[in-house]
């Protein structure tokens, strides 16, 4: 009796897919926990792989057994004749498709984060770990778009109307595919840029530059788009094909050194060797100079003053702007202290007044001064 109700039971189809499935678990999970150990003992000393597999631990929980129960279900006779067993696989593929995506994406965030750890940027000559953090990042950020594209093109295409409708958008592909590239220029655009900065590399994060006549500082480069961090915290959102369309200033693209200018307006009179020790003197006590460049001179005249002009060096632009005001200061505050008579200032020449005004003003008394004065005005 006990027998006839086993064989019973086993005929059911779902009976059977409960301990198709039940067996596809259990061995998952001998497998993973097999798999887990293996990989610990082979990536004991390789830091990138085992970063990479404790960032893909929870796609990879999912994706063995989805992929255990899918060939379980797959093989199952009654896949071919019961409609809800072709739909529980169609969501099963769908599911594993989306793990895939979801663990090629934690990949790659891992060879980033990797990348990171070994080029740091907080260092004084971070030039190159800049020009390689920037490589990665967008580059990872344009995978990221692809493998996306990718599994939601894959997912789609496991529907059969869909994939009915790509036919018939390639059988008519003159007039559809025109417009869907015009609707998609932006994008494709954007992509492509960042695959041009990324290889060619005319901004690297944390450079300094000149955008629309702001200055800051390259915070972010995405898919689509660069933050620029401007000097007073604001933040300026720039497309990535400008980059590649419009000209710009990088004043960090070989090298953070610059050399910046002060100028001064002073008096003929103000002596110029002097004001040229003085500046060597600023700059030997201020922090910001790198004792490369330290040079006055006169650069313009005018008729009522001459242009003084001094150069001045740093390892980047915030030191320098920093050393310029402190030069600009302390040369007017030398001026100031021994040279007062040096600050521009207006000219004018008094012409005497007339002989015949002259004359008759001295003939005049003293008492009808101020009657004479109005006469001759």
């Amino acid at each position: 009796m006990m027998d006839m109700l086993g064989r019973l039971w086993l005929r059911d189809p779902w009976t059977r897919l409960g301990m198709a499935v039940l067996a596809a678990l259990l061995a998952s999970l001998c497998l993973r926990t097999a798999l887990y150990a293996l990989l610990r003992r082979l990536t004991r000393h390789r830091p990138v792989i085992s970063d990479m597999l404790a960032r893909a631990r929870d796609p990879v929980d999912w994706l063995i057994p989805l992929a255990l129960v899918f060939v379980a279900v797959r093989v199952l006779p009654e896949t071919e004749v019961l409609p809800a067993w072709k739909l529980m696989e169609h969501g099963l593929e769908v599911a594993l498709l989306i793990v895939v995506t979801w663990l090629a994406l934690r990949c790659l965030s891992a060879l980033e984060r990797a990348a990171i750890r070994r080029y740091p940027v907080d260092m004084a000559d971070n030039l190159a770990s800049r020009r390689m953090l920037t490589q990665v990042r967008v580059l990872r950020r344009t995978a990221d778009v692809v493998v996306v594209v990718l599994g939601i093109s894959a997912m789609l295409l496991t529907i059969p109307g869909v994939r009915q409708l790509g036919t018939s958008l390639l059988a008519s592909a003159g007039v559809a595919g025109l417009a869907l590239g015009l609707a998609a220029k932006p994008v494709l655009s954007n992509l492509i840029a960042g695959v041009q900065i990324a290889l060619t590399q005319p901004i690297r994060l944390d450079d300094v530059v000149i955008v629309q006549n702001e200055w800051g500082r390259i915070e972010e480069i995405t898919g689509s788009y660069v933050v620029v961090r401007l000097w007073d915290e604001r933040r300026l959102v720039v497309p990535l094909n400008w980059f590649m369309e419009n000209p710009f200033q990088n004043w960090t693209r070989s090298s953070a050194q610059i050399v910046g200018s002060v100028f001064v307006w002073l008096d003929y009179r103000m002596p110029v060797p002097p004001l040229r020790e003085e500046l060597m003197r600023l700059c030997k006590t201020s922090p910001e100079w790198d004792g490369r460049v330290s040079v006055l001179q006169v650069v313009d005249t005018s008729e009522r003053a001459m242009q003084v002009r001094a150069l001045v060096s740093s390892s980047d632009s915030g030191r320098n702007w920093d050393l310029r005001c402190r030069i600009r200061e302390g040369l007017l505050a030398y001026v100031q202290a021994n040279y007062p008579q040096a600050l521009p200032r207006w000219r004018a020449e008094l012409e005497g007044a007339a002989p015949e005004c002259s004359a008759s003003a001295q003939a005049t008394p003293t008492g009808d001064h101020s009657h004479a004065s109005r006469d001759g005005i």
